[in-house]
């Protein structure tokens, strides 16, 4: 079940769960002592996501609502060259991201453990590679369409923080929200769709590293899509 919070004054209003059932010691130590080590700030206007980290990054990768972080922490351990931004309002999630991230000694990854889009107002503009937004919360009722996250009020915000020809990657198994997904990304002038046949949509990335909710998802059928930040936009 999702909840409405009431956000400070002048933050985005936030729906959905922020806390499930109590942490274990172990990842409720974590959350006391690694999570503010590696913590976004939001309080720091035009920031350069580079400057986050110890060791310099080639590229830096931001993944809005991370669920448990397996997709995150698989990516950073496999790209140690690349920084990775991750963003994840459930605490839960939070806490299990930050078990992966000291069982791997990663090095890479910084965490804001709240709304993504505090992060995306506050980041330089084209100082992204790439974002994924993977099975987002579909909020199928049509009264609650407006809180999806894909859609006209945040698709300018990840095209001002994307650099020219970096990648938006969304997946969703949710027929609604593929429609609605590309409905407004097709209208997007700043957006181009990698798709030229169905494969293109049906079948992941060569680079792909599934999700735990799409392994568990797959009786129905994900789909995948890659857009392009134009440059001419």
């Amino acid at each position: 079940m999702t909840e409405s919070k009431n956000e400070p004054d002048g933050a985005p209003k936030f729906y959905g769960r922020r806390k499930g059932r109590p942490l274990r010691p172990g990842r409720q130590a974590l959350v006391e002592t690694l999570l503010p080590e590696i913590t976004v700030p939001t309080d720091r206007p035009n920031l350069d996501p580079r400057s986050l980290f110890d060791t310099p990054v080639e590229k830096v990768w931001l993944e809005v609502g991370f669920g448990g972080g397996e997709h995150l922490a698989a990516l950073a351990e496999r790209h140690p060259e690349i920084g990775f931004l991750g963003c994840e309002p459930f605490i839960n999630g939070v806490a299990k991201l930050l078990s992966a991230v000291e069982d791997g000694g990663l090095k890479n990854v910084r965490v804001l453990a709240d709304d993504a889009r505090l992060l995306m107002a506050s980041l330089q503009p084209a100082s992204l590679d790439r974002v994924f937004v993977l099975f987002p919360d579909p909020w199928p009722k049509r009264r609650h369409w407006a809180r999806r996250f894909v859609g006209p009020e945040n698709l300018p915000a990840m095209a001002r923080i994307l650099r020219p020809g970096g990648e938006l990657r969304i997946a969703t198994d949710h027929p609604g929200y593929l429609d609605w997904i590309l409905s407004h990304l097709i209208r997007s002038p700043d957006f181009d769709w990698q798709a030229e046949r169905s494969a293109d949509w049906l079948i992941p990335p060569d680079d792909w590293q599934p999700t735990r909710y799409e392994l568990k998802s797959l009786a129905g059928r994900p789909h995948y899509l890659r857009f392009l930040r134009r440059s001419d936009s």
